[in-house]
């Protein structure tokens, strides 16, 4: 591919990509399949391929596996269509107008910024760092899929440490395995964002304890409805005020526990004949807080009571001593399911003091939302998304 810079790349923007280095240049210059479909695996292939599909005016299918449309059509002018990452079911195609699909980038430029990409770079999150940095002149720093989230957070920390990164998002998941891995070790960051799950008090207070000179912020956003909102008092939620007038163009209401969204960035021909998207995300008002509550799919049933294996990880997580924990739903021949934790304890914790602080901090639970097994593990596997799996749960 050659051609003209687009507009949305800052000519000072640099990609290390393993042990490559790339400009515009050296993106302009490499191959694009032809059909509009591209296996979204590493960065710069993604770049290169929005650069080529906007020059030619069609569309772009981010496959997040192998590159097959099975069925995709490009449609008429230039827009991407993504793939949802299928957490908690079948995986979903939507399409974007790129300019919405940019509608909260900021892409105000901050001298040497650095960032660290988290993200798979065809999930609708790795491409608005990927953007954000692109506009911004930044550089981004990326590694192969096989050594990224999921399974490789500690080269992500060792990358960040070589390379003095500034501006780090990830899940709450990957931030909690990210602290671990990166010890004691410096880091210049300027800007901690957390996106893709529900951020919890405890990890907001490690994380603004241990980054006191940086930006932090949660992001609320989905492939379906686009960029949403981000909070930045240092509080888990959003505030209730947001749901009588949100920002950015915003409407939020909540009808039977769920959260319901109508954005200017969502997909097209998404939500209802007034625009209104159900997230599917279950929301608990407290005050002058609106708190997340886990998933409406991701409920199980367990003795006749729905149960939401995320809000009883979240109590799990508020105990001192816990580095990580992940609630699951295993099948039961008498109750239909149970859950279990498994626990990932801080370095140099008593396993025996933290098994019992974990069983009091859900005494007072109902008894079908306690973990029947406590299992204790020096990592949580996460998802290429960067999430904990929750397929099979309900």
């Amino acid at each position: 591919m050659t051609g003209r810079r687009p507009a949305w790349i800052h000519p000072a923007f640099r990609l290390i990509e393993g042990g490559d280095l790339f400009g515009w240049p050296e993106l302009a210059g490499l191959p694009v399949p032809a059909g509009g479909v591209v296996q979204a695996d590493r960065p710069s292939r993604v770049l290169a391929a929005l650069a080529a599909a906007e020059a030619a005016g069609q569309g772009l299918l981010l496959a997040r596996g192998a590159a097959d449309g099975d069925g995709w059509q490009p449609g008429r002018g230039f827009s991407v269509t993504l793939e949802s990452s299928g957490t908690t079911g079948a995986p979903k195609r939507l399409r974007h107008d790129f300019d919405r699909l940019r509608g909260r980038l900021r892409g105000v430029a901050e001298e040497g910024a650095r960032w660290l990409l988290t993200y798979d770079p065809g999930a609708f999150a790795g491409l608005q760092v990927m953007l954000t940095a692109a506009a911004a002149g930044a550089l981004l720093v990326a590694m192969p899929r096989s050594a990224s989230v999921g399974g490789g957070i500690p080269g992500l920390a060792e990358a960040a440490r070589c390379h003095a990164v500034t501006h780090v998002s990830g899940t709450p998941s990957f931030w909690r395995a990210f602290l671990m891995a990166l010890g004691d070790a410096e880091l210049p960051l300027r800007a901690v964002t957390l996106g893709g799950e529900a951020a919890d008090q405890p990890l907001l207070d490690r994380l603004a304890e241990r980054f006191p000179g940086a930006r932090l912020r949660h992001i609320y956003a989905s492939t379906e409805a686009g960029a949403l909102f981000a909070v930045a008092d240092g509080r888990a939620g959003f505030p209730a005020s947001w749901l009588d007038e949100a920002p950015d163009g915003l409407a939020l209401r909540i009808v039977d526990g769920v959260l319901e969204v109508r954005s200017p960035r969502a997909a097209p021909g998404i939500g209802d004949a007034e625009g209104w998207l159900s997230t599917g995300d279950l929301v608990d008002r407290q005050g002058d807080r609106v708190l997340f509550a886990g998933r409406l799919d991701g409920l199980v049933n367990v003795g006749g009571v729905k149960v939401s294996p995320e809000a009883v990880e979240r109590r799990l997580l508020a105990v001192g001593g816990v580095a990580d924990a992940a609630v699951s739903a295993v099948p039961s021949p008498i109750t239909g399911h149970l859950l279990t934790a498994t626990i990932v304890p801080a370095p140099g914790v008593d396993g025996e003091a933290l098994r019992a602080a974990l069983r009091a901090a859900t005494a007072d639970l109902p008894p079908a939302a306690r973990p029947r097994a406590l299992t204790f593990a020096d990592h949580i596997p996460l998802s290429a998304a960067g999430k904990k799996s929750r397929k099979g749960a309900a």
